[in-house]
């Protein structure tokens, strides 16, 4: 089998080919949600990869590796301009998959004291890399919000992106709490 290179040069000039085809460019809306959600996935893995040497966490992983899957099918769904009517075996989101997190928001939370403060991002690093995959995580949500105002998108990748958003809110508390670290509270 011949091997296949990476680069392509197609996009030299500034522009990208979509699923179906169509080129546009790289700073074309789409390009930008899409963008942001693979920025968003491979600072998961890098959160899964922090936590992963602590068998205290290993419900969490599973958890973010199923929610790395669940990201490429967003990314997909935002890279076929045709939704809903595509052409195409894109993958699609489904409201399905963001009801999937809520019970392990669920779960996470049970473990966890009330908020009675503000919290800052911080405490352990495990806890600051989730912090920053949430904040990843509403730049992706705030993209596919954007590309929603002016093109269809499949309503289900912004419910997604939003509750997922909560997800890691919780997952940076969890990881705080099974370190014996403490949130870090605002200060006026």
């Amino acid at each position: 089998m011949d091997s296949v290179k990476i680069y392509t040069r197609t996009g030299d000039k500034g522009e990208t080919g979509l699923i179906g085809g169509r080129r546009v460019s790289k700073a074309d809306q789409r390009i930008v949600a899409y963008g942001s959600v693979d920025e968003l996935n491979s600072s998961i893995g890098m959160a899964i990869c922090m936590l992963g040497a602590e068998e205290v966490f290993a419900d969490l992983v599973g958890v973010l590796t199923k929610v790395q899957n669940d990201l490429f099918i967003i990314g997909s769904d935002l890279a076929d301009p045709d939704y809903p009517e595509s052409r195409h075996s894109t993958p699609r989101a489904t409201e399905g998959m963001a009801s999937e997190l809520e019970p392990a928001i669920d779960k996470f939370e049970e473990e966890l004291p009330p908020i009675t403060f503000f919290i800052l991002p911080g405490g352990s690093t495990q806890a600051s890399m989730l912090h920053i995959s949430r904040g990843v995580a509403r730049r992706a949500e705030t993209a596919a919000v954007a590309l929603s105002r002016v093109e269809r998108v499949n309503p289900a990748v912004v419910v997604y992106l939003n509750r997922l958003a909560d997800l890691l809110f919780v997952a940076a508390r969890l990881a705080n709490r099974r370190l014996g670290v403490s949130d870090v509270a605002w200060k006026k």
